[in-house]
């Protein structure tokens, strides 16, 4: 009995030795636990989360073909180099040149490889990812591609407008997020929806209605698409891509904005239980042409502490300003000016963050590229190579959001 004692002894020992090597495997396989909010704070393992990072939409491009693909592994590498935490990225590319979705359905499996090894070297490098679903400019097909296959199909529309109300178009975009949500990495071999990797989900990049001003359209579009997406994936957080324009929910509001609307509200859009944070992108030299420096920095000033209020106040949601930059194309451009707003609004946002009911957790300037792109160049593009002004004002931001976690 003593010899069967000790003979069981041993089997349980190994056998709780190979569960323990499985365990630690699958963990590291697994990575990070998936992020996520309690009140207006982004949590990770039960600690504060800071964001500091860029955009890049092009990562999914280049990473499709095997001659560009370094450029991905590159631009992760110099991110995590400068404390750089989260990108934001197209998880579109609609019909035209090199897309992801031929038409309504249709994926080219190459380009989604690309987009697996972009979800793979963000793993790999430390770096979170924003993925957007669609656009609502023209670039890369978006909502006037998917407007235009329900034409294709007959379907008798009046404009672009349409993609939010047609229930056709609302069909092939459903479509999209079953196939983004439900892909599995050929890498790596995890579902998107299962991949801590990705912070967020994005609805649109910077959706509009200008046919539609009091903001009907798009609000039951996003409560329509919200829900969608969280039927598939209840682990990721959820944003709408705004750019932060005040709508008909709180008409005061709107004296913030910079003269015009564009349909979206930042109350009510952000007020839908399935949005889980609120954005705000900062174009004043697009947004105010004709105004002078300090006339933009007012306006940036105002801007920021307005939406950070309302976060606080009003929404009870985290906030990140999701788009920012200074072109280069501008009127008095030099790097030192750049350096100089990049500084402004980190200092604006830090003091929001290291405050303990601070709503503004990070920022991602518009956007990182690596040496050689120039073709990609629209003028607010930063490479840190030949800035190393700017990439230490980066850093420094990074370490000071990080020591607040």
């Amino acid at each position: 009995m003593v010899g069967k004692r000790l003979f069981l002894r041993f089997i349980f020992l190994v056998l709780l030795v190979l569960f323990q090597e499985e365990y630690c495997k699958a963990r590291a396989y697994l990575g990070p636990s998936f992020v996520h909010i309690s009140g207006t704070h982004f949590l990770m393992n039960g600690k504060p989360l800071f964001l500091n990072g860029f955009n890049a939409y092009w990562l999914m491009y280049m990473a499709s073909d095997a001659s560009t693909r370094m450029k991905v592994t590159t631009t992760f590498q110099q991110a995590s180099k400068y404390g750089m935490n989260v990108a934001r990225t197209w998880a579109f590319s609609d019909g035209g040149y090199k897309p992801l979705q031929y038409s309504p359905g249709s994926y080219n499996e190459n380009m989604f490889k690309g987009l697996d090894f972009v979800v793979s070297e963000a793993r790999k490098y430390g770096v979170y990812l924003i993925l957007s679903l669609v656009n609502n400019y023209e670039a890369f097909g978006g909502k006037r591609q998917y407007v235009q296959w329900a034409r294709d199909q007959g379907q008798h529309l009046n404009n672009d407008d349409d993609f939010y109300t047609n229930p056709v178009v609302k069909g092939y975009y459903k479509n999209h997020v079953k196939a983004m949500l439900t892909r599995v990495n050929s890498i790596t071999g995890v579902p998107y929806k299962d991949d801590p990797t990705i912070f967020a989900w994005e609805l649109m990049n910077e959706p509009r209605c200008q046919s539609d001003l009091s903001g009907r359209a798009i609000q039951e579009w996003i409560v329509e698409m919200t829900a969608e997406v969280k039927s598939y994936d209840k682990n990721h957080l959820l944003e709408v891509g705004l750019e932060g324009f005040y709508g008909e929910s709180m008409p005061e509001k709107k004296q913030y904005n910079p003269g015009y609307q564009v349909g979206t509200d930042f109350i009510s859009n952000n007020w839908i239980p399935g949005v889980d944070f609120a954005t705000i992108h900062l174009y004043p030299d697009q947004w105010m042409p004709g105004s002078n420096d300090q006339a933009q920095a007012n306006f940036v000033d105002r801007w920021i502490q307005a939406h950070i209020l309302d976060s606080k106040s009003v929404l009870g949601k985290p906030l990140l300003v999701t788009e920012f930059g200074k072109s280069s194309r501008s009127a008095g451009y030099s790097v030192g000016a750049r350096d100089s707003y990049f500084g402004n609004i980190y200092n604006t946002i830090y003091s929001c963050a290291r405050t303990s009911d601070g709503p503004c957790a990070g920022e991602l300037f518009w956007q990182l590229m690596a040496q050689g792109m120039d073709n990609f160049s629209d003028g607010y593009e930063v490479v840190l190579e030949q800035s190393p002004s700017s990439a230490a004002i980066i850093a420094q931001q990074s370490h000071r959001l990080s020591a607040l976690s």
